[in-house]
């Protein structure tokens, strides 16, 4: 590269420049495609649904069993007081965290009714329990 001299100023070519972003580019492109994310095939463990709170008093505990009823706290509860139960309780402390603990072979359904009920009222401090078996 032969640089050019005016007058005591030293001029630097930038024609290259745009090569070098575009090469730095793809070289930033590939390093993430080597640091992706591999996912590995679990069999979660069976959520043990007997009739016990977990932790806390401030926490809600929604337990779904393997035929597809639903408990709030140990008490057997249809959706609709599940609803007015979660409602209620995000009115009076929102920061109450909700458990909900399902059964392995619980219906899907049943769990998906009670996750639209969270989405519909926007709870945002849930959390899924499951047993640990070690």
């Amino acid at each position: 590269m032969k640089l050019k001299r005016k007058k005591g100023m030293m001029i630097i070519p930038t024609n290259a420049m745009s090569d070098v972003a575009f090469l730095l580019l793809i070289f930033i492109m590939l390093v993430a495609l080597i640091n992706y994310r591999k996912e590995v095939k679990i069999d979660y463990p069976e959520a043990h649904y007997s009739i016990s709170r977990v932790s806390d008093k401030k926490n809600l505990e929604i337990w779904i069993n393997n035929s597809g009823l639903t408990f709030i706290d140990g008490t057997e509860a249809s959706l609709n007081a599940v609803q007015e139960c979660i409602d209620e309780l995000y009115r009076n402390a929102p920061d109450t965290r909700i458990h909900i603990l399902a059964d392995k072979n619980a219906p899907y359904k049943n769990i998906n009714n009670v996750l639209q009920i969270l989405q519909l009222i926007e709870y945002r401090v849930v959390s899924f329990v499951v047993k640990d078996e070690s």
